[in-house]
């Protein structure tokens, strides 16, 4: 994993985006020559026209990330990532011919553009077909060894076995902290030197995950295996760094307070999200409109009641506010007064809500909320009060989630389906402490880019 902005990326994704950069840059300006030298025009030199390569690299690799070209299944599965890669190509074709009618000069020519995306599309497909083995083997994964053979230790093995992880192990000792649920586990005492088992398994990182850690962790030979080069991990940043999320299992609250991150609050990241907020919003809500307006009246001819309606909800700082949203379920979809949870297939969603939220459209007037500056663009979703209080209750650290502004879009939205349960609510704040712990404008870019995604293929609606 490579740390950027805070943030962890797999160094596979990370070599594929870099390559795929450069192939956009090489098909962009073969488009633009092609094309020119076929109508008797002299392509003139490179460096006048990087701004409109760069423009439809940009453009083209924005749409990858966006639909998932990056993501394990893509890169393990051919046909799955050729897939994705042709519809992002599309995509980026679309932005790119927006881009042309807004700033003509900061663009390739249509004709030139149709050139380069044939080309896009042959060559990313053979860099997938050269590199996808080689980005999507194990030449790239650190090889762990454990210390620990219990139930911390057995969750790290579940996860190497999952697809696209980024680590290997290649060692696990029992240090007799906890009943022992790795069976391939060799006990301490059978290892003379913790620095000769590293050597003989060529692991280049050593992960603590002891259940228990009094009088059981190596102190001596854990600080002479750091001297020596061998990345020592905690448990907690090795499951922070290898699933997107901070893990409630294992975290302590020493570990929250030294640790870096929770810079949400910095004033210039602050003005850096409201201004983009404000920008966008607006913008939004001028162009969606027509569609909040036409869908409006779809909702009152489907089903008696208001169009929209209003909902408290808990903001920054356990403060609340009031959420705007087109109405999806009848009026009488609380008739007793108690707060429910949506369910997957919920009888009370009426036929027009159903499809608004499949496509999300239910959530448009949800940008005046934004314009207000109750919530942002991305940041955890808010709940209601009477969900927060029982679940202030029953998890730790949850009043933590509320330490930023709530958002349209999340980094648990886009990476948990939707879920409507204590433990859905659990795995949900263990990404939005991540996002918490970790915000950076850059963050916020993935994550409005990954949501395109989540819309196009109407993962977690219900």
């Amino acid at each position: 994993m490579v740390r950027l902005f805070k943030h962890y990326v797999a160094f596979p994704v990370l070599v594929l985006c870099i390559v795929d950069f450069a192939v956009l840059l090489l098909v962009a300006e073969a488009g633009w020559v092609l094309r020119l030298r076929q109508i008797g025009i002299d392509p003139g030199s490179v460096w006048d026209r990087v701004p409109q390569l760069l423009t439809f690299a940009l453009a083209i690799q924005a749409g990858m990330i966006g639909v998932g070209v990056y993501r394990p299944e893509a890169m393990q599965s051919f046909r799955f990532g050729a897939a994705r890669l042709l519809v992002a190509i599309s995509l980026g074709v679309i932005l790119i011919s927006l881009l042309y009618f807004i700033a003509p000069g900061m663009t390739l020519w249509r004709s030139n553009s149709v050139y380069s995306m044939v080309l896009a599309v042959v060559l990313l497909l053979a860099v997938r077909v050269l590199l996808g083995g080689f980005v999507s083997g194990d030449i790239f994964k650190r090889r762990i060894l454990l210390l620990g053979a219990g139930r911390r230790a057995k969750r790290v093995v579940d996860i190497e076995r999952r697809v696209g992880t980024g680590f290997l192990i290649v060692g696990c000792v029992d240090m007799k902290d906890a009943p022992p649920q790795v069976e391939t586990a060799i006990c301490r005492t059978d290892v003379e030197s913790l620095a000769d088992l590293v050597a003989k398994s060529e692991a280049n990182e050593v992960v603590l995950a002891l259940d228990e850690r009094r009088n059981t962790v190596p102190v001596d030979a854990l600080l002479r295996l750091k001297t020596t080069g061998v990345h020592v991990t905690d448990i907690s940043d090795f499951l922070e760094r290898e699933t997107g999320r901070i893990d409630l299992d294992t975290v302590r609250p020493s570990w929250l307070i030294f640790s870096d991150g929770f810079s949400s609050g910095r004033h210039l990241s602050t003005i850096v999200k409201r201004g983009f907020d404000l920008l966008v919003s607006g913008l939004l809500l001028t162009i969606s409109a027509p569609i909040i307006l036409i869908t409006a009246i779809l909702v009152k001819i489907d089903s008696p009641g208001p169009a929209f309606y209003r909902q408290t909800r808990v903001g920054r700082y356990g403060t609340t506010f009031e959420i705007l949203k087109l109405r999806s379920m009848r009026e009488d979809a609380e008739a007793g007064g108690a707060a429910i949870w949506a369910q997957k297939g919920d009888p009370r969603v009426t036929r027009v809500g159903r499809i608004i939220r499949l496509i999300r459209v239910d959530e448009l007037p949800q940008m005046w909320t934004v314009l207000k500056g109750d919530m942002s663009f991305v940041g955890p979703r808010p709940e209601r009060p009477e969900f927060v209080a029982e679940l202030e209750r029953q998890l730790p650290y949850y009043a933590e989630r509320h330490m930023v502004k709530p958002g349209i879009t999340g980094w648990a939205q886009i990476n948990y389906p939707y879920g409507a349960s204590l433990e859905d609510a659990r795995n949900k704040l263990e990404y939005d402490l991540y996002y918490t712990k970790n915000y950076s404008p850059f963050l916020d870019l993935l994550i409005i880019l990954q949501t395109l995604r989540v819309l196009l293929w109407a993962e977690g609606a219900r």
